[in-house]
């Protein structure tokens, strides 16, 4: 599938999955370390803007990143304590009301998901001070959007997952990350549970993962 493709694909998922969402579960933890499914989803907020924001950066040097070297990679999992993240929890905290973060979601999100569409993938854009063609820095934000699915859903077992084809394309990125592949017999959603930290593997998994098993987590930023 096409990079903008499952870049909609990716984020229709996610997005979808928060409207369905009833009130309750936004004060459920998500899979990110101090963040509330309200918290998760304000930050959906801020990737879209990032994303509009981005798309209409036009840069005129030669690619500095791609769609895997986009990511910075760390071995600490994050706390939840850095003041980004903390700024993104008082965000969340001002909407009161779960409907208002939905609408700004589908707003924002909407609009993202159009100018991804109407984008030239050959053409290059600036993020983070860095160089990106729009058709790699969509395949990465297919990372971005997958990873946070499942971070919506770590805690709430009826929400949908991600797209099989969106796990498939994650996992394939996440073993280039990691220099060599994860074990045949992970699930997509188990080596990019356990790859990027977001479940320690089971003595069995940690024996199958060999080596690998040292390398790990994969903290992706």
């Amino acid at each position: 599938m096409p990079d903008v493709d499952l870049f909609s694909h990716s984020w229709t998922a996610l997005r979808a999955a928060v409207a369905e969402l009833p009130d309750e579960d936004f004060a459920q933890p998500s899979g990110c370390a101090g963040w509330l499914v309200r918290d998760l989803v304000c930050h959906l907020v801020i990737d879209a803007q990032d994303v509009l924001i981005t798309l209409v950066t036009p840069a005129g040097t030669e690619p500095t990143r791609d769609a895997v070297t986009y990511w910075e990679v760390s071995r600490t999992p994050p706390t939840g304590d850095d003041p980004l993240d903390a700024l993104t929890v008082r965000l969340a905290a001002a909407y009161e009301e779960p409907r208002l973060l939905k609408f700004h979601l589908d707003d924002v999100g909407s609009a993202a998901g159009r100018a991804a569409e109407l984008a030239d993938p050959g053409l290059r854009v600036g993020t983070r001070d860095e160089v990106i063609t729009v058709a790699d820095y969509l395949s990465a934000y297919v990372m971005e959007w997958t990873l946070h699915h499942l971070d919506l859903a770590a805690h709430l077992p009826q929400v949908a997952r991600p797209p099989a084809q969106a796990l498939a394309r994650c996992r394939e990125t996440l073993e280039k990350i990691a220099g060599t592949a994860f074990p045949a017999s992970f699930p997509d959603q188990d080596a990019l549970l356990v790859g990027t930290g977001r479940r320690a593997p089971t003595d069995a998994e940690r024996a199958e993962l060999g080596e690998l098993a040292a390398k790990l987590p994969f903290i992706l930023g």
